[in-house]
């Protein structure tokens, strides 16, 4: 009897082990909000497909099944690193996101957004394809790389000359960090994911990679459709005006901007 109850006993979970087992389940929670809707979780279903497999196997005493995918197992790390390399990054990105960190990020000012959104508004006038991407938490320093050393100020006039066709910036992205143009003609990544409208196309696609990778604010404006859109936290907004991409930034920069007015709306006040 005694016996009996030190089993009992042990399988009693004590308050550390309470914490333990909220603190893993609110990860592994965490972890399936990173990988839903995303190629992960379909590997990841495959990844338990073998595993229910080889289980099997030891069960019914498969050896060459169980041989098989043991010796698969013993790569599965390298494997994955490999193969879920992007979903890692981005991953990893958004741990930094949460308020906690938050609180260390340098801040956009007013007048960076009001320059960028009348640009926005003049590229689209014009139909000039752009791609012009605003830096938060997580740095560009790799994908700035891949383009061109810019270092200017942020202005309307200056986004609207790098889109212009005829400069030698013009293809590829700007990448804002505060207050200043890092980079132009910079390469972003493609994202996997099917986007159903056809008439988006490369920038779209390059606009929601990054957006998928990091928390980076990004403005798309398409030559063909002359349609603003905004690929920010791994989703991709399409024919925003004006009015929704002030409220976008607001979102995306709390507390950061306030008011933004066109210069249409300036000369009506």
């Amino acid at each position: 009897m005694n016996t009996l109850w030190e089993q009992v006993r042990i399988l009693t979970p004590g308050w550390v082990d309470l914490i333990e087992i909220a603190i893993v389940a609110a990860l592994v929670y965490r972890l399936l909000l990173l990988l839903q809707r995303t190629r992960a979780m379909q590997m990841l279903l495959g990844v338990g497909f073998l595993a229910g497999v080889y289980f099997i196997a030891r069960v019914f005493d498969l050896s060459l099944i169980r041989t098989l995918l043991e010796g698969l197992f013993q790569f599965g790390a390298i494997a994955a690193l490999v193969v879920f390399q992007p979903e890692l990054r981005s991953a990893l990105a958004r741990l930094g996101q949460t308020r906690m960190f938050r609180a260390f990020a340098k801040l956009e000012t007013r007048r960076v957004s009001d320059e960028v959104v009348e640009a926005a508004d003049q590229l689209s006038r014009s139909r000039i394809g752009a791609i012009i991407v605003l830096e938060r938490e997580v740095g560009l320093n790799e994908y700035a790389r891949t383009g061109t050393a810019v270092e200017a100020r942020v202005s309307r006039d200056i986004l609207t000359t790098i889109f212009t066709p005829s400069t030698p910036l013009h293809d590829g992205a700007v990448i804002v960090s505060g207050d200043r143009i890092r980079a132009a003609s910079a390469i972003l990544p493609l994202t996997q994911t099917r986007l159903h409208d056809k008439t988006l196309g490369t920038r779209h696609r390059a606009a929601l990679g990054l957006a998928e990778e990091t928390d980076a604010f990004v403005i798309v404006v398409s030559e063909e459709t002359a349609r603003i859109s905004v690929a920010f936290a791994g989703r991709l907004e399409v024919g925003v005006d004006t009015a929704r991409l002030r409220k976008l930034l607001e979102e995306a920069f709390p507390g950061q901007v306030e008011a933004l007015r066109l210069p249409a709306e300036r000369g009506a006040a």
